[in-house]
């Protein structure tokens, strides 16, 4: 598929053709560099290497360096594999926000707002007390029961407990553009997408 990296801004609202109040994500979404095109011949598939969000050259690697100069740019701090694209790119060249139109439906993926360790009525949506989840009378919050007795002697792998929770890659899906706004490489979608603020995300057709 197709795509963008993007920056995360921050939420809004907006009113549609009939006056609807639409929840909106704001997001940055490129100009990407191609830092390196993937080809059959030398990597045994087809794809385009972008580069978003430059970073200084002090806290850049020897390789990462390299590697941009290759491409005529400067080091990027976020770099991912794209396939899909319908133009031929080259090495260097800029790809912006403007290859989406207004209307289409897009897939955003980022990484989802860490939470910390959690217990297992906010993780897991445990009743609690009130709806006496697992044989617990009086304990508003405790997991209550997570097995049998000596057989079979261990706690089943998957169970639900407390632990950490977010901080994990989430994607979704068929998300509307509402607008693009190619002067300041803007992309409003309609809802909202995983991550906090100037979080990095990944938009794809």
């Amino acid at each position: 598929m197709s795509g963008l990296i993007g920056k995360k801004i921050g939420m809004t609202s907006i009113f549609d053709e009939n006056g609807k109040n639409i929840p909106c994500t704001v997001i940055e979404a490129g100009p990407c560099i191609v830092t390196q095109v993937r080809t059959e011949e030398v990597d045994g598939y087809n794809a385009l290497q972008l580069g978003f969000d430059d970073a200084t050259e002090k806290s850049a690697t020897k390789a990462a360096q390299g590697h941009a100069k290759k491409a005529g740019t400067s080091v990027k701090r976020k770099v991912v594999e794209f396939n899909g694209f319908d133009e031929e790119y080259k090495l260097g060249d800029a790809i912006t926000v403007e290859q989406f139109i207004e209307g289409e439906f897009v897939d955003v993926s980022g990484t989802s707002k860490g939470k910390g360790f959690q217990g297992v009525v906010k993780r897991h949506g445990f009743g609690g007390v009130g709806q006496a989840t697992h044989g617990q009378h009086n304990r508003l919050r405790a997991p209550g029961s997570i097995g049998a007795a000596s057989y079979p002697a261990r706690v089943f792998k998957g169970m639900k407990m407390a632990g950490r929770m977010g901080g994990e890659t989430v994607k979704v899906q068929n998300l509307r553009v509402y607008k693009v706004v190619p002067e300041k490489n803007l992309l409003v979608v309609k809802g909202c997408v995983p991550g906090h603020k100037n979080s990095y995300v990944i938009i794809e057709k």
